[in-house]
């Protein structure tokens, strides 16, 4: 007993033919029109491209946009064929086709464009979740919604067509979600927007970090405001070219006139001017002993820094029981820690280790003033007993010491009656 297949019946032979030729028979009546989803768009096109004003006007000829399926050819090479202007566009990565060139396959032109939607429809059909509005330069990702919280639709930016955008459109948007910031951000920056923004909203207070940049802000730049240190920016390269030196915003500021040089930041802090803290020991006069102490004011009258005087007698002047007997230079005898204790290193014309204590101190031979001595006081020296000793031997002039005694040695002395 034989099994065949049942369309291989004389019957399932036949009905395929009639089948077949029928559908022949359609095809040669009405063409392509038996497998299309829909009618084509029949609006009419400023001028005729490929001989037609519309893709209806192409008869109902699918070859005209669909090659055949063994064909090397593409629906989108069928397009440019007809579309010049937008194979020229593709070669210019600044125009929009151009951009989304990119993309590959996934931005065939069918894409976007699409047919058999009716006479009326629109050949144009973008989705906003899924175009990749990121390759025109400009993400969507800080525009979901819009200030009443509805979702975004192309044609809420793209009021006249979708390949062009005025930038008006930002202000009046953004207007309506906070006009008071809006109207202060338009005096500072302008109405260039994308000059700035690029969708993704970088450069808001709520998201933009400053800290994360070479200049983080710190004290009272915290809370300046943008246009106080990007005066007139209208671009990302504007805001990048703001001064990150103190003298770069502060110049008109500087109290000191230049003198201090331009690294503001070694003695002032971003807190404020005040309180300074200008370490002097790196200067030309370090602070020491009881200099640490002196109020700037005391040295740096009326603010004056330059040409301070750095000497001692600048600020000190030679104490009248000098006389002008010691000269300027006080550190041979002072310290900074105070007047006295002093120390005397110069050469004495009385030896200074006169006696048989060791040093004599200044006051055991001066004990009034520098510029009078006297001997009487140390070991056996009385006025009585002096005047008694130089009188036997006939010495009367004896009131000067030094003069016959300029080592301090009794025997050294000559007497008026001395040989």
């Amino acid at each position: 007993m034989s099994h065949r297949l049942g369309c291989l019946t004389g019957a399932g032979l036949i009905s395929a033919a009639v089948t077949l030729l029928l559908s022949l028979g359609v095809i040669l009546v009405f063409g392509g029109a038996w497998f299309s989803p829909g009618p084509l768009n029949a609006q009419p096109g400023a001028a005729p491209l490929g001989g037609v004003t519309s893709h209806a006007a192409t008869g109902g000829r699918c070859d005209a946009c669909h090659p055949a399926p063994w064909a090397a050819a593409s629906m989108s090479d069928r397009c440019l064929a007809c579309h010049t202007a937008v194979a020229d566009q593709l070669a210019d990565p600044t125009s929009l086709h151009g951009a989304l060139k990119g993309q590959g396959a996934a931005m065939a032109c069918r894409a976007c464009h699409t047919e058999h939607r009716g006479p009326t429809a629109g050949l144009t059909l973008l989705d906003p979740k899924t175009f990749p509005h990121d390759a025109v330069g400009y993400t969507l990702a800080g525009h979901i919604t819009r200030a009443g919280g509805q979702p975004f639709a192309c044609t809420d930016c793209h009021t006249v067509k979708l390949a062009s955008f005025d930038v008006a459109v930002c202000a009046d948007c953004h207007h309506q979600a906070d006009a008071a910031y809006m109207q202060q951000h338009m005096a500072d920056f302008g109405a260039t927007c994308l000059g700035c923004h690029d969708g993704a909203d970088r450069y808001s207070r709520r998201r933009f970090d400053h800290d994360r940049l070479a200049f983080p802000l710190t004290g009272r730049h915290a809370g300046t405001a943008c246009a106080g240190c990007h005066a007139g920016a209208r671009t990302v390269a504007d805001l990048q070219a703001a001064p990150q030196t103190c003298v770069g915003c502060h110049q008109r500021d500087d109290a000191h006139g230049g003198e201090f040089g331009t690294d503001c930041a070694a003695c002032h802090k971003t807190e404020g001017w005040k309180p300074a803290a200008f370490d002097h020991n790196k200067s030309a006069f370090p602070l020491t002993g009881k200099h640490v102490a002196v109020q700037c004011e005391r040295c740096h009258i009326n603010g004056v820094f330059k040409g301070t005087p750095q000497t001692c007698v600048g600020c000190h002047q030679d104490p009248a029981y000098h006389l002008r007997a010691f000269g300027t230079a006080c550190a041979d005898c002072h310290t900074a820690d105070g007047w006295r204790p002093a120390r005397y290193d110069r050469p004495h014309t009385f030896p200074l280790n006169h006696g048989e204590s060791g040093v004599s101190s200044c006051k055991t031979c001066h004990p009034d003033r520098l510029q009078a001595y006297t001997c009487y006081g140390c070991h056996e020296h009385t006025p009585a007993r002096i005047e008694s000793k130089h009188l036997k031997e006939g010495i009367r002039d004896f009131a000067d010491c030094v003069k016959c005694h300029p080592t301090g040695r009794e025997k050294e002395g000559k007497g008026e009656g001395d040989d």
